[in-house]
């Protein structure tokens, strides 16, 4: 499975860790930066994960920022991604067996190490239930809602 990571400057080093875990495991990773603490803007990385998923370069994204929300906000405007701010493994399961998300984001500032590791695990390992969800699924990606 091909994961793309990205993240802004104030999760780069939680990005460094996860993608470590991720390679780990024999996951192919993409990392599609930041690499460093210099100041840079999370909506770019939000956007590089929905455009990965989107051109099929990857099959899932992990995004990371300092609380998580940006990036999401960033990577949901890309009807291609369905990205869940995760802070805990039963919420990255959940996204996955109930929203068919095809990235989570997690929020450097609020969970450590282990529990991110713990939401990606969750996360890539589960799958969509599809039956009752599969049409609100649908609906995600619909431009219009009647």
């Amino acid at each position: 499975m091909r994961i793309a990571i990205a993240s802004d400057h104030a999760a780069v080093a939680l990005k460094t860790v996860v993608a470590a875990w991720l390679r780990d495991q024999r996951y192919d990773v993409i990392d599609l930066g930041t690499n460093g603490d210099a100041s840079v803007d999370y909506p770019d990385y939000g956007f590089a994960i929905a455009e990965a998923l989107a051109d099929g370069r990857a099959d899932r994204g992990i995004a990371l920022c300092g609380s998580g929300i940006g990036i999401a906000i960033a990577a949901n405007r890309n009807p291609a991604c369905r990205c869940a701010q995760v802070s805990e493994p039963l919420s990255a399961r959940l996204a996955r067996t109930h929203n068919d998300a095809n990235a989570i984001a997690l929020g450097a500032r609020l969970i450590g190490e282990t529990m991110a590791i713990a939401c990606v695990e969750a996360f890539l390992s589960a799958d969509f239930e599809g039956g009752r969800h599969q049409h609100r699924v649908d609906k995600l990606s619909m431009k219009e809602i009647a």
